[in-house]
């Protein structure tokens, strides 16, 4: 299946580009430390991502994907991670396979990027930028900078205003129905990654336009260097 030249491509960070888990899951066992209570590990953390840090700590600490914890033992451990996570942002997480060339084949091809990312953007700068992305992208829309976050379309609906771009001629590249549900609801095509963080769900069972293994597919799926055709 091939898709049609969008004018924009937003692409997602946690799942996406970068596997921040090993950061992540440190930060949320050190605080469980500093906090008295059982460390989560790494595979729970997998599960819990997606959402922003807020919602991972809550989860973390209730132990649950739904649960609420205490509210005075969140606000407890919610500073606590913040600090774990401003010294550790990049020092585990590492691009995914094919990450760099399906940018290199985006931005040879023409493509305007941008990033949207529901993490919040004292870490999404730092994470970019140590892992040589963030020149890569016109525009990066954080989980902070607007009122609203992914599900909601406000964030890719920003993003398409200020690089000039018609929503439904634009494209998302995600990894979970946070991402499908923003772009159903702006109106962008979508493509997910089989890999990354949907809650232990198949990403397929939310129906993208298409799914990939690799960003490095991209190259099969969207046409190469303008040309003036689709």
């Amino acid at each position: 299946m091939a898709l049609a030249r969008p004018e924009m491509v937003l692409i997602d960070v946690d799942g996406t580009l970068v596997d921040s888990v090993p950061d992540l899951a440190y930060c949320v066992d050190e605080m469980m430390d500093r906090i008295g209570l059982p460390r989560r590990g790494e595979q729970a953390v997998r599960q819990w991502v997606g959402n922003g840090v807020e919602r991972l700590v809550r989860r973390a600490l209730a132990n649950s994907l739904d649960g609420e914890p205490d509210e005075a033992l969140f606000q407890r451990a919610y500073p606590v991670f913040l600090e774990l996570y401003a010294e550790n942002t990049s020092k585990r997480s590492r691009l995914y396979p094919g990450v760099v060339e399906g940018l290199d084949f985006l931005q040879g091809a023409g493509y305007r990027l941008g990033c949207v990312t529901n993490k919040a953007e004292q870490f999404t700068l730092p994470l970019l930028r140590d892992l040589g992305i963030l020149d890569r992208f016109e525009i990066v829309v954080s989980g902070d900078t607007l009122p609203k976050k992914k599900p909601d379309p406000l964030p890719l609906l920003h993003a398409a205003e200020q690089l000039g771009a018609r929503p439904e001629a634009s494209l998302m590249i995600g990894d979970s129905q946070s991402d499908v549900k923003a772009a159903r609801a702006a109106g962008f095509a979508i493509v997910c990654m089989s890999y990354g963080y949907n809650h232990g769900e198949d990403i397929r069972d939310y129906h993208p336009d298409a799914v990939i293994d690799s960003m490095a597919e991209l190259q099969g799926l969207l046409p190469g260097a303008a040309n003036g055709q689709n």
